[in-house]
């Protein structure tokens, strides 16, 4: 008798769960069956878009002026420090050379004894000729007085021209900016003995830039007119590209409205335009975020539609997001309705 119980208990119960059974299983299929939203909708297709690539960017100046010494001696004055602006042909220092004043001495002393020798030879130039026109000298005798008239009038010009070469060899110790900017470095204190072609002070010459470094890979794509776009600086565009690679690097110059040029040398991170490429651009309403993530509706062939996950990046096209993964082309896309 407990046996039969426990039998038609049994049957019971798998009677009762038979409809619960079916009753989930046409729940799911009615979720996943659901019917596709209202809303726009658009195929996918890959589109032309700028390619940018990121490269290594300093701010720059056109070029960099060295100050030089051209004499050697004592620098015996700097009055520049980093930062400063100068003017293209501003005295910044002195070189004194202690030599040069004693051999300006010595060719002016030379200068004096020829300039003694001049009116000895004029006196006697002159009672030479008296003699010689009153019959008492031959015209010879005229003629190496005049000779040697000549050849102390030379003397003095010698002595004149070497005093006056050493004036000039002085006059190169002022140390003066070859061009106008601001005063990168200078480091060399006053006082120190300097020799010649030793750099004193770097100046920045021609307008502030924006330098890149690009792989070499990169160098038939760059070229001038590229974009170049850069966090907290105006959109450039690429003036110059050096023809030469140094450790595999191609520089190229890039003109930037408004640049600060008060940190020469500032590194920045940049991106340049290197042409077209295909990509999937969509309508920036067809992407709604949930938690952190990128959702796009797909329209299945079965008329259904899912939420699918993507991941997007910025465009240049208004009001468009580029999709990266997630999606194909040839996907049918459902908006919001009313967008």
């Amino acid at each position: 008798m407990r046996a039969i119980f426990m039998a038609a208990s049994a049957a019971g119960a798998l009677a009762l769960s038979l409809p619960l059974a079916g009753c989930g299983s046409s729940s799911e299929e009615a979720a996943v069956v659901a019917k596709a939203p209202a809303g726009p909708r658009i195929v996918l297709s890959a589109a032309d878009t700028v390619d940018w690539q990121d490269v290594s960017a300093e701010i720059a100046t056109v070029d960099q002026a060295q100050v030089m010494a051209r004499i050697p001696g004592i620098l015996t004055s700097l009055s520049v420090k980093e930062g400063d602006m100068v003017a293209k042909g501003q005295a910044i220092g002195r070189i004194v050379d202690s030599q040069l004043g004693y051999q300006s001495g010595a060719y002016g002393a030379q200068a004096a004894a020829a300039q003694a020798q001049v009116a000895q030879a004029a006196a006697e130039l002159q009672r030479v000729k008296f003699l010689h026109d009153n019959g008492v000298y031959a015209k010879a005798r005229l003629e190496q007085a005049q000779a040697g008239a000549a050849a102390a009038y030379a003397q003095v010009r010698a002595a004149q021209a070497q005093q006056a070469a050493v004036g000039a060899v002085a006059g190169q110790g002022v140390v003066t900016a070859p061009a106008s900017g601001r005063v990168l470095r200078a480091d060399v204190p006053a006082g120190s003995p300097v020799a010649p072609g030793m750099p004193i002070a770097v100046i920045t010459a021609g307008p502030t830039i924006v330098r890149l470094e690009l792989p070499e890979s990169l160098a038939g794509k760059v070229r001038v007119g590229s974009r170049v776009m850069a966090p907290g600086l105006s959109e450039g565009r690429v003036v110059k590209v050096y023809p030469s690679v140094m450790a595999g690097k191609v520089t190229a110059d890039v003109d930037v409205p408004g640049i600060d040029n008060s940190l020469i040398g500032r590194r920045v991170a940049a991106k340049v335009e290197t042409g077209l490429r295909k990509a999937l651009l969509v309508p920036a309403s067809y992407v709604t975020t949930r938690y952190g993530i990128d959702y796009v509706t797909v329209l299945a062939k079965d008329g259904s539609a899912a939420d699918v996950p993507v991941q997007t990046a910025p465009s240049d096209d208004a009001g468009k997001v580029e999709v990266l993964s997630g999606v194909n082309a040839g996907d049918t896309l459902i908006g919001a309705a009313g967008k």
